[in-house]
């Protein structure tokens, strides 16, 4: 099952609208898809000449759609490595996790 179209527009927008269009020069939330899971990341321009021109990253979260149509959250440990989030409602769409990862209620998202 390919993650519908549906679906992806809407982390799509989500991504966009977590920055202000004057600071996406500097900073941005982007999302990418391989499979059935679209992971998210913060990426942020170098802070100086001497970083060298290449943007910085860091995983937020990864969605990820089961064979029955029901998506998950997940989140990277300081080692990258993505475990389950496990009070993250059961969701048939990716609204209510992307609210889970707004609230961030324990602060495994955004930091």
């Amino acid at each position: 099952m390919a993650i519908p179209e549906l679906a992806l527009r809407q982390i799509e927008r989500w991504c966009t609208q977590r920055v202000p269009e004057h600071l996406q020069d500097r900073i941005r939330v982007e999302c990418r898809t391989r499979g059935r899971a679209v992971t998210i990341v913060e990426r942020r321009a170098p802070w100086s000449t001497q970083a060298g021109p290449e943007w910085s990253e860091q995983k937020i979260a990864q969605l990820r759609l089961d064979e029955f149509g029901i998506w998950s959250v997940w989140w990277a440990d300081r080692n990258g490595r993505w475990l389950s989030y496990p009070d993250a409602p059961v969701a048939s769409t990716p609204p209510a996790l992307l609210e889970e990862i707004d609230r961030n209620p324990g602060g495994v998202f955004w930091g």
